[in-house]
């Protein structure tokens, strides 16, 4: 801990880019940010890089700093670099599954038209969507989603027979759109 007149005169010099006074506060804080940051991130290569920015953010922010506890103040911006590496980690994930998504897409469609199942799966979608709604529904859970009759009457409120019986007539009139537009 720092007394506070030699915190005062070392935040002056900080303030004025003394290098002397930067080489000082790497040597007594780095230790103690890179143990933060290796608590957060569990990687030493990256706490290692989130101390080097840490310390180039402190010689851009300096100057905003206004009294009161400069450890505090030092820890705010570390937390705040923290955040700012988790949103930048967070962008880089979702681009990465996007891009994954998109090869699957693109493979599952490669996939569908080698093997002649594109047709059959655009008339198929093709005829779900001149359904009407519930029906459609009832049907994509029911043999997309594998979901049993007794879990669709559970999450409709209605019998068993029900569901069965909508599930059957919603078959018999895709069957009857798929015959017509043969």
């Amino acid at each position: 801990m720092i007394e506070q007149q030699e915190l005062s005169t070392f935040i002056k010099r900080l303030q004025k880019r003394d290098a002397g006074a930067f080489e000082e506060l790497v040597e007594r804080y780095s230790g103690r940010c890179y143990a933060y940051f290796y608590r957060l991130c569990g990687n030493p290569e990256q706490s290692e890089e989130l101390v080097s920015e840490l310390f180039v953010r402190l010689v851009e922010k300096i100057k905003t700093f206004n009294g009161g506890s400069f450890e505090k103040w030092l820890f705010t911006v570390a937390s705040n670099q923290f955040r700012d590496y988790l949103r930048r980690q967070y962008r880089y994930k979702r681009l990465l599954d996007e891009a994954a998504e998109q090869q699957r897409r693109e493979e599952e469609a490669d996939r569908r038209e080698h093997t002649g199942e594109h047709v059959i799966f655009d008339r198929l979608q093709w005829a779900l969507e001149r359904l009407d709604t519930e029906t459609a529904e009832l049907l994509m859970l029911r043999y997309y989603s594998e979901v049993g009759f007794k879990e669709l009457a559970e999450m409709r409120n209605e019998p068993v027979g029900t569901t069965l019986s909508k599930v059957h007539r919603g078959l018999k009139k895709l069957r009857l759109m798929l015959d017509d537009a043969e």
